[in-house]
Protein backbone atom coordinates (compact mmCIF):
# COMPACT_ATOMS: atom_id res chain seq x y z
CA UNK A 1 0.00 0.00 0.00
CA UNK A 2 1.15 3.53 -0.80
CA UNK A 3 0.48 6.38 1.64
CA UNK A 4 -0.57 9.56 -0.17
CA UNK A 5 -0.53 12.90 1.63
CA UNK A 6 -2.05 15.91 -0.11
CA UNK A 7 -0.90 19.21 1.39
CA UNK A 8 -3.36 22.11 1.06
CA UNK A 9 -2.53 25.38 2.80
CA UNK A 10 -4.59 28.04 1.03
CA UNK A 11 -7.20 29.99 2.98
CA UNK A 12 -9.85 29.91 0.26
CA UNK A 13 -11.33 27.00 -1.67
CA UNK A 14 -10.07 27.13 -5.24
CA UNK A 15 -8.73 25.05 -8.11
CA UNK A 16 -5.95 23.39 -6.11
CA UNK A 17 -8.35 22.40 -3.35
CA UNK A 18 -10.85 21.05 -5.85
CA UNK A 19 -8.10 19.04 -7.58
CA UNK A 20 -7.03 17.51 -4.25
CA UNK A 21 -10.61 17.01 -3.10
CA UNK A 22 -11.64 15.03 -6.19
CA UNK A 23 -8.48 12.95 -6.06
CA UNK A 24 -8.71 11.96 -2.40
CA UNK A 25 -12.46 11.32 -2.73
CA UNK A 26 -11.76 8.83 -5.51
CA UNK A 27 -8.61 7.37 -3.96
CA UNK A 28 -10.13 6.60 -0.56
CA UNK A 29 -12.02 3.69 -2.17
CA UNK A 30 -8.85 2.30 -3.79
CA UNK A 31 -7.33 -0.54 -1.70
CA UNK A 32 -3.88 0.21 -3.10
CA UNK A 33 -3.68 3.56 -1.33
CA UNK A 34 -4.08 5.18 2.07
CA UNK A 35 -4.92 8.86 1.64
CA UNK A 36 -4.73 11.76 4.05
CA UNK A 37 -4.94 15.55 3.78
CA UNK A 38 -2.47 17.83 5.54
CA UNK A 39 -3.97 21.28 5.98
CA UNK A 40 -3.27 24.59 7.64
CA UNK A 41 -5.77 25.58 10.31
CA UNK A 42 -8.46 26.98 8.02
CA UNK A 43 -11.82 25.72 9.25
CA UNK A 44 -13.61 26.19 5.92
CA UNK A 45 -11.04 24.01 4.12
CA UNK A 46 -10.84 21.37 6.83
CA UNK A 47 -14.61 21.07 6.98
CA UNK A 48 -14.88 20.24 3.29
CA UNK A 49 -12.52 17.25 3.61
CA UNK A 50 -14.01 16.07 6.88
CA UNK A 51 -17.42 15.90 5.20
CA UNK A 52 -15.92 13.24 2.93
CA UNK A 53 -14.56 11.29 5.91
CA UNK A 54 -10.99 12.03 4.82
CA UNK A 55 -8.40 12.05 7.65
CA UNK A 56 -6.98 15.56 8.11
CA UNK A 57 -3.77 16.46 9.94
CA UNK A 58 -3.30 20.12 10.86
CA UNK A 59 0.11 21.81 10.57
CA UNK A 60 1.12 25.51 10.52
CA UNK A 61 2.38 25.32 6.90
CA UNK A 62 3.87 28.81 6.93
CA UNK A 63 6.75 28.27 4.54
CA UNK A 64 10.47 28.87 4.89
CA UNK A 65 10.37 30.25 8.44
CA UNK A 66 8.22 27.39 9.70
CA UNK A 67 10.48 24.65 11.10
CA UNK A 68 7.72 22.92 13.04
CA UNK A 69 5.76 21.68 10.01
CA UNK A 70 8.63 19.75 8.31
CA UNK A 71 9.54 18.05 11.59
CA UNK A 72 5.96 16.99 12.32
CA UNK A 73 5.37 15.90 8.73
CA UNK A 74 8.60 13.88 8.81
CA UNK A 75 7.20 11.78 11.66
CA UNK A 76 4.37 10.74 9.34
CA UNK A 77 6.87 9.72 6.65
CA UNK A 78 9.23 7.55 8.71
CA UNK A 79 7.92 4.23 7.39
CA UNK A 80 6.38 2.75 4.27
CA UNK A 81 6.05 4.06 0.74
CA UNK A 82 4.91 7.67 0.73
CA UNK A 83 3.82 10.23 -1.84
CA UNK A 84 3.60 13.84 -0.67
CA UNK A 85 1.59 15.72 -3.31
CA UNK A 86 1.83 19.49 -3.00
CA UNK A 87 0.15 22.30 -4.92
CA UNK A 88 2.22 25.40 -4.04
CA UNK A 89 5.94 26.15 -3.92
CA UNK A 90 5.67 26.98 -0.22
CA UNK A 91 4.34 23.51 0.53
CA UNK A 92 6.96 21.95 -1.75
CA UNK A 93 9.60 23.48 0.52
CA UNK A 94 7.93 21.87 3.57
CA UNK A 95 7.63 18.49 1.83
CA UNK A 96 11.25 18.37 0.67
CA UNK A 97 12.53 19.31 4.13
CA UNK A 98 10.28 16.68 5.74
CA UNK A 99 11.55 13.99 3.39
CA UNK A 100 15.16 14.82 4.30
CA UNK A 101 14.39 14.74 8.02
CA UNK A 102 12.46 11.47 7.75
CA UNK A 103 15.45 9.79 6.07
CA UNK A 104 13.03 7.50 4.22
CA UNK A 105 14.18 6.86 0.61
CA UNK A 106 10.67 5.57 -0.20
CA UNK A 107 9.16 9.04 0.20
CA UNK A 108 8.65 11.01 -3.02
CA UNK A 109 7.46 14.58 -3.57
CA UNK A 110 5.06 15.45 -6.40
CA UNK A 111 4.31 19.09 -7.26
CA UNK A 112 1.32 20.28 -9.31
CA UNK A 113 1.43 24.07 -9.98
CA UNK A 114 -2.06 25.52 -10.34
CA UNK A 115 -1.10 29.11 -11.08
CA UNK A 116 1.10 30.77 -13.67
CA UNK A 117 3.77 32.10 -11.38
CA UNK A 118 7.26 32.68 -12.62
CA UNK A 119 9.57 30.54 -10.43
CA UNK A 120 12.27 32.43 -8.59
CA UNK A 121 15.75 30.96 -8.81
CA UNK A 122 17.67 31.98 -5.73
CA UNK A 123 19.95 29.49 -4.02
CA UNK A 124 17.22 27.93 -1.83
CA UNK A 125 14.58 27.68 -4.55
CA UNK A 126 17.05 26.02 -6.94
CA UNK A 127 17.69 23.34 -4.36
CA UNK A 128 13.97 22.82 -3.75
CA UNK A 129 12.96 22.69 -7.42
CA UNK A 130 15.67 20.15 -8.19
CA UNK A 131 14.72 18.04 -5.16
CA UNK A 132 11.13 17.55 -6.32
CA UNK A 133 10.77 14.05 -7.73
CA UNK A 134 8.02 14.76 -10.25
CA UNK A 135 6.19 17.78 -11.60
CA UNK A 136 2.65 17.12 -12.81
CA UNK A 137 1.30 19.85 -15.10
CA UNK A 138 -2.44 20.04 -15.72
CA UNK A 139 -1.98 21.26 -19.30
CA UNK A 140 0.64 21.63 -22.00
CA UNK A 141 0.29 25.39 -21.62
CA UNK A 142 1.26 25.15 -17.94
CA UNK A 143 4.28 22.98 -18.75
CA UNK A 144 5.49 25.27 -21.55
CA UNK A 145 5.29 28.31 -19.29
CA UNK A 146 7.19 26.63 -16.46
CA UNK A 147 9.81 25.12 -18.77
CA UNK A 148 10.43 28.54 -20.30
CA UNK A 149 11.19 30.10 -16.92
CA UNK A 150 12.79 27.10 -15.25
CA UNK A 151 15.10 25.61 -17.91
CA UNK A 152 17.27 23.91 -15.29
CA UNK A 153 14.51 21.44 -14.43
CA UNK A 154 15.18 18.14 -16.17
CA UNK A 155 12.57 17.06 -18.70
CA UNK A 156 12.20 13.63 -17.13
CA UNK A 157 11.09 15.37 -13.92
CA UNK A 158 7.97 16.64 -15.66
CA UNK A 159 4.78 15.10 -16.97
CA UNK A 160 1.60 16.58 -18.44
CA UNK A 161 -1.57 14.94 -17.11
CA UNK A 162 -4.62 16.96 -18.21
CA UNK A 163 -6.85 17.72 -15.25
CA UNK A 164 -10.38 16.35 -15.02
CA UNK A 165 -13.38 16.67 -12.70
CA UNK A 166 -15.14 14.12 -10.57
CA UNK A 167 -18.91 14.26 -10.14
CA UNK A 168 -18.94 14.16 -6.36
CA UNK A 169 -21.78 12.56 -4.41
CA UNK A 170 -24.38 15.21 -3.54
CA UNK A 171 -26.88 12.98 -1.76
CA UNK A 172 -25.97 14.45 1.63
CA UNK A 173 -26.51 18.04 0.51
CA UNK A 174 -29.67 20.08 0.61
CA UNK A 175 -31.97 19.68 -2.34
CA UNK A 176 -31.26 22.14 -5.14
CA UNK A 177 -34.19 24.32 -6.20
CA UNK A 178 -35.55 24.32 -9.73
CA UNK A 179 -33.85 27.49 -10.94
CA UNK A 180 -36.16 28.16 -13.86
CA UNK A 181 -39.14 28.07 -11.52
CA UNK A 182 -37.40 30.11 -8.84
CA UNK A 183 -36.49 32.78 -11.38
CA UNK A 184 -39.91 32.66 -13.09
CA UNK A 185 -38.29 32.09 -16.47
CA UNK A 186 -40.08 31.67 -19.79
CA UNK A 187 -39.26 28.75 -22.07
CA UNK A 188 -37.62 31.05 -24.60
CA UNK A 189 -35.21 32.56 -22.07
CA UNK A 190 -31.70 31.13 -21.61
CA UNK A 191 -30.37 30.25 -18.16
CA UNK A 192 -26.72 31.35 -18.06
CA UNK A 193 -24.33 30.34 -15.30
CA UNK A 194 -21.00 31.59 -13.95
CA UNK A 195 -19.31 29.66 -11.14
CA UNK A 196 -15.94 30.69 -9.78
CA UNK A 197 -14.40 33.17 -7.38
CA UNK A 198 -16.14 36.51 -7.72
CA UNK A 199 -13.13 38.61 -8.69
CA UNK A 200 -11.75 40.55 -11.62
CA UNK A 201 -9.28 37.79 -12.54
CA UNK A 202 -12.18 35.47 -13.35
CA UNK A 203 -13.79 38.06 -15.58
CA UNK A 204 -16.92 38.77 -13.55
CA UNK A 205 -16.66 42.51 -14.26
CA UNK A 206 -16.33 41.89 -18.00
CA UNK A 207 -19.32 39.55 -17.92
CA UNK A 208 -21.59 42.05 -16.17
CA UNK A 209 -20.55 44.82 -18.57
CA UNK A 210 -21.30 42.52 -21.52
CA UNK A 211 -24.79 41.93 -20.16
CA UNK A 212 -25.54 45.64 -20.43
CA UNK A 213 -25.08 45.24 -24.21
CA UNK A 214 -27.36 42.17 -24.36
CA UNK A 215 -31.13 41.89 -24.56
CA UNK A 216 -32.24 41.74 -20.93
CA UNK A 217 -35.41 39.91 -21.94
CA UNK A 218 -33.53 36.91 -23.36
CA UNK A 219 -31.72 35.50 -20.31
CA UNK A 220 -31.26 35.08 -16.57
CA UNK A 221 -27.76 34.78 -15.08
CA UNK A 222 -26.91 32.81 -11.92
CA UNK A 223 -23.62 33.53 -10.13
CA UNK A 224 -22.18 30.74 -7.98
CA UNK A 225 -19.15 31.49 -5.83
CA UNK A 226 -17.70 33.71 -3.15
CA UNK A 227 -15.37 36.67 -3.17
CA UNK A 228 -13.79 39.26 -0.93
CA UNK A 229 -16.45 41.48 0.72
CA UNK A 230 -15.29 44.55 -1.20
CA UNK A 231 -15.46 42.69 -4.51
CA UNK A 232 -18.93 41.33 -3.80
CA UNK A 233 -20.12 44.78 -2.73
CA UNK A 234 -18.77 46.26 -5.97
CA UNK A 235 -20.54 43.59 -8.00
CA UNK A 236 -23.86 44.19 -6.25
CA UNK A 237 -23.55 47.94 -6.77
CA UNK A 238 -22.90 47.47 -10.49
CA UNK A 239 -25.91 45.16 -10.81
CA UNK A 240 -28.16 47.79 -9.20
CA UNK A 241 -26.71 50.74 -11.12
CA UNK A 242 -26.96 48.87 -14.44
CA UNK A 243 -30.55 47.79 -13.77
CA UNK A 244 -29.66 44.09 -13.89
CA UNK A 245 -31.39 43.18 -10.62
CA UNK A 246 -34.12 41.21 -12.39
CA UNK A 247 -31.59 39.35 -14.53
CA UNK A 248 -28.77 38.40 -12.15
CA UNK A 249 -29.02 36.14 -9.10
CA UNK A 250 -26.15 35.64 -6.62
CA UNK A 251 -26.31 32.29 -4.85
CA UNK A 252 -22.95 32.24 -3.11
CA UNK A 253 -20.73 29.17 -2.71
CA UNK A 254 -22.51 25.86 -3.36
CA UNK A 255 -20.82 22.56 -2.56
CA UNK A 256 -23.22 20.61 -4.82
CA UNK A 257 -22.33 22.72 -7.84
CA UNK A 258 -22.99 19.90 -10.33
CA UNK A 259 -26.70 19.90 -9.44
CA UNK A 260 -26.82 23.55 -10.44
CA UNK A 261 -24.78 23.18 -13.63
CA UNK A 262 -27.15 20.53 -14.95
CA UNK A 263 -29.91 23.13 -15.09
CA UNK A 264 -28.19 25.83 -17.13
CA UNK A 265 -28.29 26.30 -20.90
CA UNK A 266 -24.66 27.41 -21.12
CA UNK A 267 -21.81 28.67 -18.97
CA UNK A 268 -19.68 31.79 -19.22
CA UNK A 269 -16.16 31.84 -17.73
CA UNK A 270 -14.41 34.90 -19.24
CA UNK A 271 -11.19 34.76 -17.22
CA UNK A 272 -8.93 37.76 -17.76
CA UNK A 273 -5.82 35.88 -16.62
CA UNK A 274 -4.22 32.94 -18.40
CA UNK A 275 -5.69 29.74 -16.94
CA UNK A 276 -3.43 26.73 -16.47
CA UNK A 277 -6.49 24.59 -17.24
CA UNK A 278 -9.85 26.11 -16.30
CA UNK A 279 -11.61 23.52 -14.18
CA UNK A 280 -14.98 25.29 -14.36
CA UNK A 281 -15.01 24.89 -18.13
CA UNK A 282 -14.53 21.14 -17.80
CA UNK A 283 -17.49 20.91 -15.43
CA UNK A 284 -19.81 22.40 -18.05
CA UNK A 285 -18.45 20.06 -20.71
CA UNK A 286 -18.99 17.07 -18.43
CA UNK A 287 -22.69 17.88 -18.26
CA UNK A 288 -23.06 18.58 -21.96
CA UNK A 289 -23.24 22.35 -21.65
CA UNK A 290 -21.54 24.71 -24.09
CA UNK A 291 -19.11 27.18 -22.61
CA UNK A 292 -18.07 30.69 -23.54
CA UNK A 293 -14.52 31.22 -22.32
CA UNK A 294 -11.39 33.17 -23.13
CA UNK A 295 -8.49 32.04 -25.34
CA UNK A 296 -5.66 33.29 -23.13
CA UNK A 297 -4.45 30.07 -21.48
CA UNK A 298 -4.93 26.33 -21.76
CA UNK A 299 -8.57 26.67 -22.83
CA UNK A 300 -7.87 26.22 -26.58
CA UNK A 301 -6.39 22.79 -25.78
CA UNK A 302 -9.91 21.44 -25.18
CA UNK A 303 -12.37 24.14 -26.31
CA UNK A 304 -12.60 24.34 -30.09
CA UNK A 305 -14.34 27.51 -31.21
CA UNK A 306 -17.75 26.89 -32.80
CA UNK A 307 -17.38 23.12 -32.31
CA UNK A 308 -17.83 22.50 -28.58
CA UNK A 309 -17.93 26.07 -27.27
CA UNK A 310 -17.09 29.66 -28.06
CA UNK A 311 -13.73 31.36 -27.52
CA UNK A 312 -13.41 35.12 -27.04
CA UNK A 313 -10.55 37.48 -26.31
CA UNK A 314 -10.02 38.44 -22.65
CA UNK A 315 -11.39 41.84 -21.56
CA UNK A 316 -13.30 42.20 -24.85
CA UNK A 317 -16.76 43.27 -23.67
CA UNK A 318 -18.26 43.62 -27.14
CA UNK A 319 -17.07 40.20 -28.35
CA UNK A 320 -18.35 38.54 -25.18
CA UNK A 321 -21.72 40.26 -25.56
CA UNK A 322 -21.97 38.98 -29.15
CA UNK A 323 -21.22 35.41 -28.01
CA UNK A 324 -23.82 35.59 -25.23
CA UNK A 325 -26.43 36.97 -27.63
CA UNK A 326 -25.66 34.21 -30.15
CA UNK A 327 -26.22 31.39 -27.66
CA UNK A 328 -29.24 33.05 -26.06
CA UNK A 329 -30.97 33.27 -29.44
CA UNK A 330 -29.94 29.94 -30.97
CA UNK A 331 -31.13 26.92 -28.98
CA UNK A 332 -30.16 24.52 -31.77
CA UNK A 333 -26.57 25.76 -31.68
CA UNK A 334 -26.48 25.40 -27.88
CA UNK A 335 -27.56 21.76 -28.13
CA UNK A 336 -25.07 21.05 -30.91
CA UNK A 337 -22.12 22.57 -29.04
CA UNK A 338 -23.17 20.93 -25.78
CA UNK A 339 -23.41 17.46 -27.31
CA UNK A 340 -19.93 17.78 -28.80
CA UNK A 341 -18.58 19.14 -25.50
CA UNK A 342 -19.85 16.08 -23.63
CA UNK A 343 -18.43 13.72 -26.26
CA UNK A 344 -15.03 15.38 -26.03
CA UNK A 345 -15.06 15.20 -22.25
CA UNK A 346 -16.13 11.57 -22.14
CA UNK A 347 -13.52 10.44 -24.68
CA UNK A 348 -10.55 12.68 -23.87
CA UNK A 349 -10.94 14.34 -20.49
CA UNK A 350 -12.84 11.85 -18.33
CA UNK A 351 -11.80 11.31 -14.73
CA UNK A 352 -10.98 7.61 -15.05
CA UNK A 353 -8.25 8.42 -17.58
CA UNK A 354 -6.83 11.13 -15.33
CA UNK A 355 -6.96 8.89 -12.25
CA UNK A 356 -5.21 6.00 -13.99
CA UNK A 357 -2.34 8.27 -15.07
CA UNK A 358 -1.93 9.78 -11.60
CA UNK A 359 -1.98 6.47 -9.76
CA UNK A 360 0.38 4.91 -12.30
CA UNK A 361 2.75 7.78 -11.61
CA UNK A 362 2.49 7.28 -7.84
CA UNK A 363 3.21 3.58 -8.21
CA UNK A 364 6.17 4.05 -10.56
CA UNK A 365 7.78 6.62 -8.24
CA UNK A 366 7.63 4.31 -5.23
CA UNK A 367 8.45 1.02 -6.93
Amino acid sequence: MINVFHIVSNKAWGGAERYASDLVAHMRHDPNFYVEVVSAKHDNIIEQFQKMDIPVSILPLKGIRDLDSPVRLARMLKKGKNIVHVHTYRDALTAVMARIISDNPNTKVVFTPHRLKRPSFNYVSKKIYRSIDQYVFVSQFAYDYFALHAPRIKKQQSQVIPESVLNTDTSAHAQVPNLRQELAMRDDQALIMFHSRLCRDKGIDVLLKALTLSDSDSYKLVLLGEGQPKAVSRIKSFIIESKLVDNVKLLGFQRNVHDYLKQCDFGVQPSTIAEVQGISNLEYMKHGKPIITTNNGAQPEYVVDRENGLLVKPNNVEQLAEAITLLCNDKELRLKLGARAKLDFDTKLNYDTFYKKITTLYTSLTS
